[in-house]
């Protein structure tokens, strides 16, 4: 029986629409068993199929992936953005990948909690039933995850242990939730502007870097992290007028880190960042001066983008609040940010680069709505997608020279300030 999957408190609706933009993107592997399964459905006798066959070897022994046309899109995906397989032999005959795409199961000790990517056009608008409605699926899912990677609860031991908080501190499974909790908590105050939030987090993760909690457990840790909540919400300014501008370095660095996440390699929107390594070379270059036009790393950055303009202040609607605190809750709750589902990086550690997406996404935004071609809000949707696309996922952005700029933007109290610079 597989673990129990736990639904979180977050307003978050889901449903497939058929849009065809993730059979667009990536690039599905397949397991063996997956592979034996859909070369068994026939697919390269069929006329219509070009003799393509559907799934192809990937980089390394016995891996595999679904195959694609010339333009990145899957074999499978039909003229009416359905794929092809789900429509002939049911949703169980797809690739787990598939199956479970945009949801993300997170182990937590004795339970799965649900994330979702907001890469989904659906996720990120919100669009669907409630996640709780989609249980029954869930369970399904868990239950084919614990079978293919041996994750199951036996005899009442932990099934994945936990995070550490920084390396060499670990803390049990229920005291990292609370810390998860505690700082959703903050996220969801929507009473007050969004950057101050954020910022408040990260002055608690700072504070709470320099305890250790062998002692503060449970009950006691609850106490604690309300009195340290409630002494950041004095100390932090409140206004991002009120905190100092990111230094040059740190605007630098910020560029560096907002470039991985704009980038786009494959799919519909590919951008001009996967031509060869000169034209890397110059995009990076480009980057690190911040002058003039923004590198088309990413299909959506339109030709009136600037680094100048990227800088401008832009007022952050409510419909854009709601977004970014859904989008915040939703991965510190379900611990996504931390562990195996964000490259094994430490609970700290994975906060700091989920906090670092902030001014990546508000960057991001100005860039889409450059020049006027698509409203704030939307280019905001867009930037989310686009980061969320990366988040966990980019193998880029689990480099040493990646978490390299994240520890070196934090220990300088940078990260801060770009929150707040960018939450203009």
């Amino acid at each position: 029986m597989p673990m129990p999957v736990v639904s979180l408190p977050v307003v978050q609706r889901w449903d497939c629409h058929n849009c065809g933009e993730c059979c667009r993107s990536y690039a599905v592997r397949v397991t063996p068993v997956e592979k034996a399964r859909i070369e068994a459905q026939g697919w390269e006798a069929r006329p219509d199929f070009d003799g393509l066959p559907g799934v192809v070897p990937d980089d390394g022994p016995d891996r595999f992936r679904l195959n694609q046309r010339p333009d990145g899109s899957c074999v499978f995906l039909g003229a009416d953005d359905r794929c092809r397989i789900h429509a002939e032999f049911g949703a169980a005959a797809k690739p787990m990948s598939c199956r479970l795409y945009p949801f993300v199961l997170v182990p937590a000790g004795d339970h799965w909690r649900v994330s979702l990517r907001l890469a989904c056009p659906s996720a990120v608008r919100n669009a669907g039933r409630p996640v709780a409605d989609h249980a029954a699926d869930l369970r399904e899912y868990a239950g084919l995850l614990e079978a293919s990677t041996g994750v199951t609860l036996t005899a009442g031991a932990q099934a994945v242990p936990p995070p550490p908080l920084q390396p060499a501190h670990a803390v049990p499974w229920a005291d990292l939730i609370r810390f998860a909790q505690s700082l959703g908590s903050q996220v969801a105050d929507a009473a007050v502007p969004l950057d101050y939030r954020l910022r408040q987090v990260l002055a608690v993760s700072e504070l709470c870097q320099k305890s250790r909690f062998e002692s503060i457990s449970g009950a006691r840790l609850s106490e604690f992290l309300a009195v340290v909540t409630a002494a950041v919400a004095e100390d932090v300014p409140r206004h991002a007028g009120d905190v100092p501008r990111p230094s040059w370095l740190g605007r630098t660095v910020f560029r560096q880190m907002a470039a991985v996440y704009a980038r786009k390699d494959s799919g519909t929107h590919a951008g001009i960042a996967a031509r060869g390594r000169g034209t890397r070379t110059g995009i990076a270059w480009r980057f690190a001066v911040g002058r003039g036009a923004v590198p088309r790393l990413h299909g959506l950055v339109p030709a009136a983008a600037t680094f100048e303009a990227a800088e401008t202040p832009q007022h952050l609607s409510a419909e854009g609040d709601a977004l970014l605190t859904r989008f915040y809750r939703l991965k510190l709750e379900s611990l996504q940010f931390c562990g195996p589902t964000n490259f094994g990086r430490p609970f700290w550690a994975g906060l700091d680069a989920l906090l670092l997406t902030y001014p990546v996404t508000r960057w991001l935004g100005r860039v889409f709505a450059a020049g006027g071609t698509r409203t704030p809000d939307d280019a905001l949707r867009l930037a989310v997608q686009a980061v969320d696309d990366g988040f966990g996922f980019n193998v880029l952005l689990g480099s040493r020279r990646q978490a390299w700029g994240i520890r070196t933007l934090a220990e300088r109290g940078e990260l801060a300030k770009l929150i707040a610079w960018y939450g203009r």
